[in-house]
């Protein structure tokens, strides 16, 4: 059903707050904007496909009931993006939520599987991919759009249903509590500018006097782009400002000698620049920012890491998930070095099926060895 009224889009609605899930998809276009622009709502239930036209729709507002009710789960895949958009056009993060890539990551598949490769593995079913990158804004749509659309939802119901099942079955659907939580959480999608110049690239080449500069020049630029909705790179480039900030540019002349800074800013933009690296850079070093630069300042841990892997894989295969999913080779760094907070590895249902005994290892009360064979763990 092609929905372009915000009558049917109500009755839609109405119809769906009776269902026990609501499965959402976007389609929307980024490339010349700094908010992504919605051009297609893809949503379905237990018994009805739909597809939202945001162009016919007045007041997506409507959706906020049925995203906050706590009685309908929503169902996303791999959905970090289709939430961001949500969280822009209707003002709240949807709860409770279930997204199928996460779930399925517990169940040994890939850390980042794709919906046509889990449609495929869980539901037998091939897709078609030929419009992943169709001009979505383009009015009217083509029966091949709207078929590759709605196909993006159809089997989100399915996949929702076989993966609750399972992990209910394996005692893990509580596990994915903590994800599914920051995901319906309004902060994750609300970007501080002034740590923006984190994301940089190549920000580690810089001293924390010029990340100093960094930090000032990359929260403008932030707040540039919100303004006036436009993509990052288009007012500055990253290599832009690490550069700026290398030459610890003070003039006018001097920030126009790093390329391309010309033709991205006016005078005024350049003088506004100028002022916050300058003003960054006589700063007192207690104002300057540090960054983290493992493997630098601290000992090689490359030995222990392999030692620690070794148990990741044997509990990751005992359990059937995803090693990546399990830990990731900086949580083991951290481990290895003595780090015990601010890991994820050390948190929640990693930590009962990992975490704990990687510290036991660590710390020499566990050990590896080979019979057999095998690789076996016993205890000192």
């Amino acid at each position: 059903m092609y929905i372009d009224s915000q009558e049917d889009f109500e009755a839609f609605l109405s119809r769906a707050q009776s269902s026990e899930m609501l499965a959402i998809d976007t389609e929307f276009l980024r490339e010349k904007t700094y908010y992504p622009k919605l051009c297609l709502l893809q949503m379905a239930t237990e018994s009805e496909e739909v597809i939202i036209d945001p162009f016919g729709i007045d007041d997506l507002s409507v959706l906020k009931p049925i995203l906050l009710d706590e009685s309908v789960v929503k169902v996303f895949h791999a959905g970090h993006q289709d939430i961001e958009i949500l969280v822009y056009e209707v003002g709240c993060a949807p709860r409770p939520l279930f997204d199928t890539q996460v779930a399925a990551t517990l169940l040994g598949q890939a850390q980042q599987i794709g919906y046509a490769s889990l449609v495929h593995y869980v539901c037998g079913v091939k897709l078609r991919k030929a419009d992943s990158f169709t001009d979505w804004s383009a009015r009217p749509l083509s029966e091949s759009q709207l078929s590759y659309a709605i196909e993006d939802v159809r089997y989100l119901p399915k996949l929702y249903r076989s993966l609750k099942e399972t992990l209910e079955s394996k005692g893990r659907l509580d596990w994915l509590a903590g994800d599914f939580a920051e995901m319906s959480d309004m902060g994750t999608y609300i970007v501080d500018e002034r740590d923006r110049y984190r994301r940089l690239k190549h920000v580690s080449q810089l001293s924390r006097r010029q990340m100093a500069a960094a930090r000032e020049v990359a929260a403008w630029r932030e707040i540039e782009a919100r303004t006036r909705n436009i993509p990052r790179k288009w007012v500055l480039t990253d290599e832009q400002i690490v550069e700026a900030c290398r030459r610890e540019s003070r003039t006018i002349d001097d920030l126009f000698m790093v390329r391309g800074m010309r033709e991205k800013l006016t005078t005024r933009d350049a003088r506004t620049v100028v002022a916050l690296m300058s003003s960054a850079l006589d700063s007192s070093p207690e104002a300057w920012p540090d960054l983290p630069q493992p493997g630098r300042s601290e000992r090689n841990v490359d030995a222990e890491v392999d030692l620690l892997m070794a148990l990741v894989r044997i509990r990751a295969k005992e359990q059937g998930v995803a090693i990546p999913t399990l830990a990731s080779h900086a949580d083991l760094v951290a481990v290895a070095r003595g780090y015990r907070d601010g890991v994820d590895l050390l948190r929640g249902w990693r930590r009962e099926i990992v975490g704990n005994d990687l510290i036991e290892l660590v710390e020499g009360r566990l050990s590896l060895s080979i019979q057999d064979g095998r690789v076996t763990v016993s205890k000192q």
